[in-house]
């Protein structure tokens, strides 16, 4: 019963993200909520910004149901039922916060790294499982943690992006738990995610009518991340790897060569790959359509790769195998199309 619950929250979640987002869209126009472009925009026109709102007002009440219908993780008790949402609610407070008139990049990573700190205790195992002493065990799950929110919020930068993003890492994680797994609320929790954030989509595709803004993808960063470390510590840590594959290797990327090149690293800027990709004339479309594509196919190898198919090998295979096409995906955005804008951003 606790797997046909999970499809009713998650469906019924969908209906209602995609009608609360039209909401939030009236009242962020009303009260004049816009994302204005800039030189660094991949926008051209005035945007209501925050409909993160409208998403987080079903998603967290859904993830706390899915709690009581279906079986909790081993390790996750009372506390964490309310822990991770409550923490998502903290930071899409602050997020909100920074939208409206701008916090420091201090506060913001202050208050990031309480709420991961104070959940990382409630994972139901070591995500190197075992490899490593359980402090420093914990200590990379935090940076890893840290580093998976801010990435989040930075690849939020074109229309459709962070929502195919979302719902491939999400239906990735329910397909894999659903198959493999005993049934738990994390399960479902990963669809409503997918689901609600597919709700979002029929608002953000180009051309977008609304943005999720850091109030959304800052919290859907935390949520997400809880997610991805939970597979990671059920064992199948390649899988949770493979799933969000290009985002990390997209945002990395980008930060390493910025730090080289001695740049501040969090001031907004044009350089990923999908930004090069719509500066050559690709459509915001055409990209995101592209990133959705590669995830289906991240979808398929993590699932290969938590298989218990009983060749050790395999899970290296897929890993290897989502890297050459998240590759390929990276060379088609930066080296197809027409020439990059002549721009040098800092």
């Amino acid at each position: 019963m606790a797997g046909l619950y999970i499809l009713i929250v998650a469906t019924i979640a969908g209906i209602l993200s995609w009608a609360l987002i039209g909401l939030t869209r009236r009242a962020l126009l009303r009260h004049q909520l816009l994302d204005h472009p800039n030189e660094r925009s991949s926008h051209t026109l005035a945007t209501p910004r925050g409909g993160g709102l409208g998403l987080l007002a079903v998603l967290l009440p859904a993830w706390v149901l899915l709690t009581y219908l279906a079986p909790s993780q081993a390790g996750s008790g009372e506390i964490a039922r309310w822990l991770i949402p409550g923490g998502a609610l903290l930071l899409a407070g602050v997020s909100f916060l920074d939208d409206l008139r701008g916090l420091s990049q201090t506060i913001r990573l202050l208050v990031q790294a309480i709420g991961v700190i104070t959940a990382v205790q409630f994972l139901p195992a070591p995500i190197f499982q075992g490899l490593l002493p359980p402090l420093l065990d914990t200590i990379l799950a935090v940076l890893i943690w840290l580093w998976f929110i801010n990435l989040f919020n930075f690849m939020d930068g074109i229309d459709g992006i962070t929502g195919v993003e979302a719902i491939g890492i999400g239906i990735g994680i329910y397909a894999i738990g659903a198959a493999l797994l005993p049934v738990a609320a994390s399960h479902g929790q990963a669809l409503v995610i997918a689901t609600t954030m597919i709700g979002f989509l029929v608002w953000n595709w180009q051309p977008a009518r609304i943005f999720i803004g850091d109030v959304g993808s800052i919290p859907l960063g935390f949520l997400l991340g809880w997610l991805l470390l939970n597979l990671a510590a059920s064992g199948l840590w390649q899988a949770a790897l493979i799933l969000p594959l290009y985002y990390l290797a997209d945002a990395s990327l980008t930060l390493i060569r910025r730090l080289l090149r001695g740049a501040v690293i969090w001031h907004a800027h044009r350089e990923h790959c999908y930004q090069q990709a719509v500066q050559r004339g690709r459509s915001h479309a055409a990209v995101s359509g592209a990133v959705a594509l590669t995830n289906l196919l991240l979808v398929g190898l993590a699932f290969v790769a938590a298989a218990p198919l009983g060749a050790p090998v395999l899970p290296w295979l897929m890993l290897a195998g989502a890297a050459i096409v998240v590759a390929l995906l990276m060379a088609w955005m930066v080296f197809g199309g027409k020439s990059p804008d002549a721009e040098t951003a800092i």
